[in-house]
């Protein structure tokens, strides 16, 4: 009788990485390492192309599965039984899980697939599936086989020095391993976008620092108390991080006071731009993340996209930038976000917003209007005035 559970971790995308793998391997390993610091004598390893995690039974294992599918890189998790790479051992073992399955499921029907790994061993995987499944016959009177609509279907992973059975798949989100794809700083508002934004470049093995935008007294503290939340929430699947906290009311009253009222909008943007590309300089950051999405409002439009990156050199990430807002929304649900996000508080994009918002600028213009603001000694400004709030999950 084992004495910890033992979980089977597959990779999705990093296996195909060819040379580079074993890289990946190891970085996904270190993160699901540091995911489950947080429970005693677990121990996470690599072997013969998969990745094992063993923990000590008196730990809830619904609870170690939920961590280790938080860490991007991960296709698939599976609670799974060892035993010796013999046909008695393999078939006692798949009689175990089935009577499991039996007494949590109601199981009636089953099949038996299996995979040799060690192809020095004498019986081939087809007939180790039919062997397998004759002993769960004998073993478990009251289940048949049913190979086309099974109710469960039992897994035989057989492998030179020790073998594993298991029933379930439990999908990761796939994705890279973070830390294998630089550092990107995402503009993190309250609304329902960025941070899904945030996640999914996150997804692709990007490290995240934010910066946050508000415009007290005009947006209450409570309304960055729900980015910070939202932040935490994504700090579940990133781990720590930064966030930089600007008041840009400031630059929002120059710009008022200075420009045309249906040009504000996408001159708050360009600001927030270059303020965001400032920090990120700074702070090792190879890209803009934005949770911007074509034609969703104003300054979302192509030309004023086109306008908002005329601001930076910096490369501007958008992976939101064509889908539908049913499915940003689905995500923001799936990751956990979406209850924070939709909770009512103003964000500074609300604060002097005009009745009628230019929705294709023209660079010359917009130019000339900035050409009447100081726009050097107002990022500077902001900059200076920055708070840092460490983001923890």
């Amino acid at each position: 009788m084992n004495e910890q559970n033992i979980f089977i971790v597959r990779c999705g995308e990093v296996a195909l990485k060819g040379m580079n793998k074993p890289y990946f391997e190891k970085m996904l390993v270190n993160r699901i390492k540091k995911l489950l610091k947080k429970f005693d004598n677990v121990e996470t390893y690599r072997h013969e192309g998969l990745i094992f995690v063993r923990a000590d039974k008196k730990h809830d294992s619904e609870k170690i599965i939920g961590e280790i599918s938080k860490v991007f890189g991960v296709a698939s998790i599976s609670p799974a039984l060892e035993c010796e790479s013999e046909l008695n051992a393999i078939g006692a073992a798949a009689c175990e899980l089935a009577m499991k399955l039996i007494e949590e499921k109601g199981i009636k029907t089953f099949k038996v697939s299996a995979k040799r790994a060690d192809k020095n061993f004498p019986v081939k995987s087809p007939e180790i599936a039919r062997i397998i499944g004759a002993k769960v016959l004998v073993g478990c009177r009251v289940l048949k086989v049913d190979v086309h609509n099974p109710d469960a279907e039992i897994f035989v992973d057989l492998r030179r020095d020790v073998s594993y059975v298991f029933e379930q798949k439990i999908s990761g989100f796939g994705g890279l391993p973070l830390g294998t794809n630089g550092k990107g700083m995402i503009l993190m508002s309250g609304g329902i976008d960025s941070p899904v934004a945030a996640w999914m470049m996150a997804k692709r093995g990007m490290m995240i620092e934010a910066v946050h935008f508000h415009s007290y007294p005009y947006t209450s503290q409570r309304a960055q108390e729900k980015v910070e939340d939202l932040a935490r929430i994504v700090a579940a699947y990133v781990g720590r991080y930064r966030m930089h906290v600007i008041n840009l009311l400031p630059v929002q009253e120059a710009i008022v006071s200075n420009c045309p009222e249906d040009e504000t909008t996408i001159l708050v943007r360009r600001f927030m731009m270059r303020i965001a590309e400032k920090l990120a300089a700074a702070n090792g950051c190879q890209m803009l993340i934005t949770g911007e999405n074509l034609g969703q409002v104003a300054s979302q439009t192509a030309e004023a996209l086109t306008v908002t990156d005329a601001t930076v050199n910096m490369p501007v990430m958008r992976p939101l930038i064509a889908l539908d807002k049913v499915d940003i929304i689905e995500k923001a649900k799936e990751i956990g976000t979406y209850e924070t996000s939709i909770m009512p508080y103003e964000d500074c994009c609300t604060v002097f917003l005009p009745k009628h918002p230019v929705t294709k600028p023209k660079l010359e213009k917009i130019l000339e209007s900035e050409s009447k603001l100081d726009v050097d000694a107002l990022v500077d400004a902001a900059v200076s005035r920055q708070e840092i709030i460490d983001i923890k999950p």
